[in-house]
């Protein structure tokens, strides 16, 4: 996957309750009107915050809905579309298709699983992001530590430009590295 953009497509079953501000998100898309070139799809525009979408934590901006309680969302308008969504009732069934961009590098199935179990463990589980909370760390919190420091002792780390001598930068003598040990 070098040097390539590769598109990893999931799809998962997400059954969300409606809340007092309804699902929690937008849609976008639609026969007469599509967000994506030659795609009539519906998809997620925006999560709201603390709506039921957000809580469960599992419909992300961009996830194309393919269908609402198992009716199909192919080649509806954008208000047909609106409307299922109104009346889908209190418990709704959403069939969800997830991209995710690789660009460059190797990411497997595994590693996006993991990183989407992550994600959704954070929100369902209250304790472990308060203990994810107390390990952040904040710049002003580092510059704090360094700020006293004596810059002028420090010794130079970063690697040498093509034209220079990278012995003498990192301040190693040539001669000591010149010599076996036995």
């Amino acid at each position: 996957m070098n040097g390539r953009v590769d598109c990893l497509v999931t799809e998962e079953e997400i059954n969300l309750t409606r809340g007092p501000s309804g699902l929690g998100f937008n849609i976008v898309g639609g026969t007469d009107q599509q967000y994506v070139s030659n795609d009539s799809g519906i998809y997620v525009s925006r999560i709201k915050e603390n709506g039921a979408a957000a809580l469960d934590g599992r419909l992300q901006e961009g996830d194309k809905i393919l269908s609402v309680n198992g009716q199909d969302l192919k080649n509806l308008l954008h208000q047909d579309a609106v409307n299922l969504f109104r009346n889908a009732g209190y418990a709704v069934s959403l069939r969800v298709q997830h991209r995710l961009l690789v660009v460059g590098g190797s990411f497997g199935l595994r590693e996006f699983s993991q990183i989407r179990y992550d994600a959704v463990k954070i929100k369902i589980d209250p304790e472990l992001e308060k203990k994810l909370k107390m390990n952040q760390v904040s710049l002003e919190s580092e510059y704090e530590k360094i700020k006293d420091s004596a810059f002028d002792d420090w010794k130079n780390i970063r690697g040498p430009r093509p034209w220079e001598d990278p012995d003498l930068l990192q301040g190693r003598n040539p001669e000591i590295l010149k010599t076996k040990t036995a």
